[in-house]
C-alpha cells in the first residue's frame, strides 16, 4: 500500500476508535472513587483490551473518558496543561470544580467537532470529594455518576444499591460491582477494571483483572 494511502487508512481507523465503555464515579465522606472498564473498539472490532480510561488532570483530580478516544484524550490533555499553569499562577492546587468547568467549556465550544463525555472527580481542601458530569456544556455535581454504553445496563442497579454516607470501602465495592455487571452485558465494555481512589492523602490506582471481578447469579 502506498504511503499516502496508508496514512489515509490509518487516519480513518484512528478517527473511529471509541471508548464505548462503562465509566463511574462516586463520592464518599473525604474523597471519591472512579472506575472504568478497559475495552476500546472500532465498530465491532476490539482494538485494545487494556486501555486505562481514567486520566490524570492534576494530583488529586481525575476524569473518566468515554466517546471518541481521540476527542476524549485531547480534552483531558488540554485541561491537564491548563490546570498545571493555573496552579502555578495561584500558588495552590486547583479546585475540582475548576477542572470540571474547563472540561465543560471545551466541550461546549467544540460541541460540533468533538464527541466525548468526561466525568470529572477529585478532592480539594474547599469542597472535599466531588463528582461532576460534563456533556455538551452541562456542568452538574452529583453524588455519583455513570456513563458510556454500559451505563444503560446498570442504571437500575446503581439506583437500588446507592446509599448516602457510604464508606470508602463500600464505594470501592459499589464501583467494582457496577463495572462487573456492565462488562458482562455490554459488548462494548470488557477487559479489566481500573479504579482510582482519591482523598486528602492523594490518589491510589488499582487494576482488577477480569477473573478477579465478582460474578452474579446469571454469569
Amino acid at each position: 500500500m502506498p504511503l499516502n494511502q496508508f496514512g489515509k487508512h490509518l487516519i480513518k481507523i484512528v478517527s473511529v476508535l471509541c471508548f464505548q465503555t462503562t465509566i463511574i464515579a462516586i463520592e464518599f465522606d473525604g474523597g471519591v472513587v472512579l472506575g472504568s472498564d478497559s475495552r476500546v473498539s472500532a465498530g465491532e472490532t476490539v482494538v485494545n483490551r487494556v486501555m486505562n480510561k481514567l486520566s490524570l488532570l492534576h494530583d488529586k483530580i481525575y476524569c473518566a473518558l468515554s466517546g471518541s478516544a481521540a476527542d476524549a484524550q485531547t480534552i483531558a490533555e488540554m485541561v491537564n496543561y491548563q490546570l498545571d499553569v493555573h496552579s502555578i499562577e495561584v500558588g495552590e492546587d486547583p479546585q475540582v470544580r475548576s477542572a470540571a468547568t474547563l472540561v465543560k467549556n471545551i466541550s461546549y465550544k467544540y460541541k460540533e467537532e468533538l464527541s466525548a463525555h468526561l466525568i470529572v472527580a477529585g478532592w480539594d481542601k474547599r469542597g472535599g470529594g466531588q463528582v461532576y458530569v460534563t456533556l455538551n456544556g452541562l456542568l452538574s455535581r452529583q453524588p455519583f455518576a455513570v456513563g458510556g454504553s454500559g451505563s444503560a445496563y446498570v442504571y437500575g442497579f446503581v439506583d437500588a444499591e446507592y446509599r448516602k454516607a457510604m464508606s470508602k470501602e463500600d464505594c470501592q465495592q459499589f464501583v467494582v460491582n457496577t463495572l462487573s455487571l456492565a462488562m458482562s452485558r455490554d459488548g462494548s465494555s470488557g477487559g479489566v477494571a481500573y479504579l482510582v481512589t482519591i482523598d486528602e492523602k492523594g490518589a491510589e490506582e488499582k487494576c482488577i483483572l477480569g477473573n478477579e471481578l465478582p460474578t452474579f447469579y446469571d454469569q
